[in-house]
């Protein structure tokens, strides 16, 4: 029996109903759990522990290392049934974390930042992509090939995300006055078609995402990375509230770790895992685009200065505060410490 039943939680996009019948779920139970020893026949299955992750938004490249951790019992073995829920945005999801709606979460670090700074009980437990992905892109013949270039241009932005809050950083960082730039607020599912329609200049979005939709649509396209124009973030992170990790240490070590070798193994065999994030996934899937997003993200798994997967270096730490609060006002009542912590990583990191 394949392990995809072992606690997996089969999900269609944000507001479907779960599929995963009663009878299923006692099936993977059954099969999930360690068989007892057989000089002891009465001896009763290890029970695992309930929690949610709420991924950062919709399953794809950028999050598959969670389900190629559940798809190969890591979880499990960890004494985890973890049921995997899409997200609306990091910043969503890291305010469900914070109010103990959803045990973990995947966020953009300033996103997750912002919610603790205003009084969420939250932490930053292993960082997944050291660096951010984010991007201004416009097509070719726009002649957008710098931050300066943005001046009278409009560029559509999506409410909410980490790259929309961003993006005032990124045109302060590169001397661009905010009031030469018509930004316009457009729903994510409409962005990639303003821009191809003409409705707007240039989109702020993902590289591995908004950035992959349209190279596959046959779009020509200059792209700016945030990372590489004074803006190079923490970022997308696993989260949980600082309360739950103090009062149950051993489930959150066992959860980074678990996540860590999940992650691994998909940098390792993308196509493996992106045939993984299918199956799990499948209403809308499509697999040659999920392995071109985690191409993109394979990218951003480690930083300068990094340790192994899941550990940004202080000193990227330490930048990403600083642009905080220079450009987002970020309060200084607390040192960037206070915002993540190393505590629940495993001695051993796999390596970057």
């Amino acid at each position: 029996m394949s392990r995809t039943l072992h606690a997996t939680t089969r999900r269609t996009r944000i507001g479907a109903t779960l599929i995963a019948g009663a009878s299923a779920l006692l099936l993977a139970a059954c099969a999930g759990s360690p068989a007892a020893p057989e000089d002891d026949p009465s001896a009763a299955p290890a029970d695992l522990t309930d929690v949610t992750l709420t991924l950062n938004f919709l399953a794809g490249g950028p999050n598959s290392g969670f389900m190629v951790a559940q798809e190969k019992g890591y979880y499990e073995e960890a004494g985890l049934n973890v049921t995997i829920q899409e997200g609306q945005g990091s910043g969503s999801t890291a305010s469900l974390v914070a109010q103990g709606n959803s045990e973990f979460g995947f966020a953009d670090g300033p996103s997750a930042m912002t919610v603790a700074s205003q009084g969420g009980d939250l932490v930053n437990i292993g960082q997944i992509l050291q660096t951010n992905g984010f991007s201004t892109m416009s097509l070719a013949d726009q002649g957008i090939e710098e931050v300066a270039d943005l001046a009278g241009k409009s560029v559509g932005v999506q409410p909410g995300t980490a790259q929309s809050s961003l993006f005032d950083a990124l045109l302060a960082a590169n001397g661009v006055d905010k009031a030469s730039v018509e930004v316009v607020n457009i729903d994510p599912s409409a962005l990639v078609g303003s821009l191809l329609q003409g409705s707007v200049d240039a989109i702020t979005a993902g590289a591995d995402s908004q950035g992959v939709q349209l190279r596959e649509q046959g779009a020509d396209i200059n792209e700016i990375m945030y990372r590489d124009a004074g803006v190079p973030t923490v970022g997308l992170s696993m989260i949980t509230a600082r309360s739950y990790a103090e009062e149950n240490p051993e489930l959150v070590s066992a959860f980074v770790e678990a996540s860590l070798r999940g992650w691994d193994d998909a940098r390792n065999d993308p196509a493996e895992a992106s045939a993984i994030v299918a199956e799990q996934f499948p209403q809308g899937a499509d697999t040659e685009a999920i392995e071109k997003q985690l191409a993109v993200d394979i990218e951003l798994l480690c930083s300068a200065g990094s340790e192994g997967l899941g550990k940004v270096a202080p000193e990227t730490w330490q930048e990403t505060y600083d642009l905080l609060v220079e450009y987002l006002d970020l309060p200084t009542n607390e040192p960037i410490e206070f915002y993540y912590t190393n505590d629940y990583l495993p001695e051993e990191l796999p390596a970057c």
